[in-house]
């Protein structure tokens, strides 16, 4: 969302004024400063809220600007590359103060709080679900804290305390939580269902509670809960620099030009048979950069070590095919320098499709690969198979990044998701795996890096 947030005032006496669950499935994309995830006010500044709280990136739910009840959570949530399923509980009718505020993640109840923890006094009414303004993505009362991630399925329920149960379940065959789709429950006079299918925010409840956005621009991603699909992570890129991330981290621009600066994907690629995978990069504002592949374990290092990739003969060059746009705007590989006499400009949609099964590497331009490079027969291309930093290793991972002395890439990812920034794919292309959207045909063999493209 970064800048988006939905709202919504409500006029009608709720079902229950002292008990309620919210549920929603959320992808953060940054850490480290304070994300409101919902908030209700009471009117007159005061408001229940659930956000992110400051650097520590614990989980915080309050009721009454915390003067009623706070807890949060010892945990820190930095995952970047997982939806977290969230849900809070309350029934201040309950006689045991800890049963009156219950915060589950991903189904297991949360129990470790920090200190100064206050439960709700007993029969406590809530502003949660009351006939105020209320926020999703920002802080209600002062609007801070606007949320940068993705959210998905968010429920609000008027009058019930609800288990995680309803809304989730356990997967019998790989053991993790995942979401039902279609839960049961009654929703209350001042309860919804929004963002159910992509970017809509029409109550899907029997409901019509609607929000509208309140900022921003609200992008549908095929990124979800039932299918996670890569970003740039930002807990993987050289601790030497400075990049900015934007748009769910899809879209990457280090900051400066003047060593080795990368940023690698959230999810890796395994050298195994039928591992094929492609993506689609905007260049955007700049001709300059690169884009490609790496090993995965050099990046980890480097982020364990706090080691400066861009002045580390170690990292420098850790093995990666990739291609740049050196000061004439033409593609390389920079295994070899191989020139492919490309020429890109801006705004032109650079492909990648990299075989692991069979170590090959293609690169493409709006549409036309490069080097006579037919990725579903397995001809042109460039052969990889033989270089060290291919045959050493067997996870890899997309990286964007600067190249010294040729400019800082600034590229608008589209892993499949349909999107380069906030713009959808003008004419989406062909895709036997039916998985992700994409500008141009994605080679038969290959589909987008997601969970379920890497457990085909």
């Amino acid at each position: 969302m970064a800048s988006t947030y939905l709202s919504k005032t409500f006029s009608s006496t709720p079902t229950g004024t002292k008990k309620c669950t919210i549920s929603m499935w959320i992808k953060r994309s940054k850490i480290g400063a304070e994300h409101c995830l919902i908030s209700w006010t009471n009117g007159s500044g005061g408001r229940d809220a659930m956000r992110f709280d400051g650097t520590g990136d614990q989980l915080r739910c309050f009721i009454n600007g915390a003067s009623s009840a706070d807890i949060q959570t010892n945990r820190k949530f930095r995952d970047v590359s997982a939806w977290y399923h969230i849900v809070l509980a309350i029934d201040t009718t309950q006689g045991t103060s800890s049963n009156r505020m219950k915060l589950y993640i991903n189904g297991v109840q949360e129990t470790s709080f920090t200190g100064g923890l206050t439960y709700p006094s007993q029969d406590h009414v809530l502003f949660f679900g009351s006939a105020n303004a209320c926020n999703v993505g920002r802080d209600a009362s002062d609007t801070t804290g606007v949320y940068d991630g993705s959210m998905s399925h968010v429920h609000f329920v008027d009058g019930s305390a609800l288990a995680p149960t309803v809304f989730g379940e356990t997967d019998s065959t790989t053991g993790e939580w995942k979401i039902i789709t279609t839960p049961s429950y009654t929703v209350g006079t001042n309860g919804f269902f929004i963002l159910k299918d992509g970017n809509s925010v029409t109550d899907s409840s029997t409901n019509s509670n609607n929000f509208t956005v309140g900022a921003g621009t609200l992008t549908k991603t095929e990124d979800c809960p039932s299918n996670i699909f890569a970003t740039w992570n930002v807990l993987n890129s050289n601790p030497g620099s400075t990049i900015n991330f934007t748009n769910g981290n899809t879209h990457v621009s280090p900051a400066s030009d003047s060593s080795y600066i990368y940023a690698g994907s959230t999810l890796a690629m395994p050298k195994k048979t039928g591992s094929k995978f492609y993506a689609e990069f905007l260049n955007y504002g700049v001709q300059g950069g690169l884009i490609g592949i790496g090993t995965m374990d050099t990046l980890d290092n480097a982020m364990r070590q706090n080691v400066d990739i861009s002045n580390n003969s170690t990292y420098t060059d850790f093995g990666r095919a990739v291609y740049r746009e050196s000061g004439n705007g033409q593609i390389y590989y920079v295994t070899g320098e191989t020139n492919t006499n490309v020429t890109m400009s801006n705004n032109d949609i650079q492909q990648i499709a990299i075989d692991l099964e069979n170590g090959k590497f293609y690169v493409g331009k709006n549409g036309t690969w490069t080097l006579s490079g037919d990725p579903a027969n397995n001809t042109g291309g460039l052969d990889i198979s033989s270089a060290s930093w291919y045959t050493n290793n067997d996870l890899f991972c997309f990286v964007a990044g600067s190249y010294t002395g040729v400019g800082s890439g600034n590229y608008r990812a589209n892993f499949g998701n349909g999107y380069f920034g906030t713009t959808a794919v003008s004419s989406a292309g062909t895709n036997a795996s039916n998985i992700g959207i994409f500008e141009y045909d994605v080679p038969t063999g290959f589909t987008a890096l997601s969970t379920k493209g890497l457990n085909l």
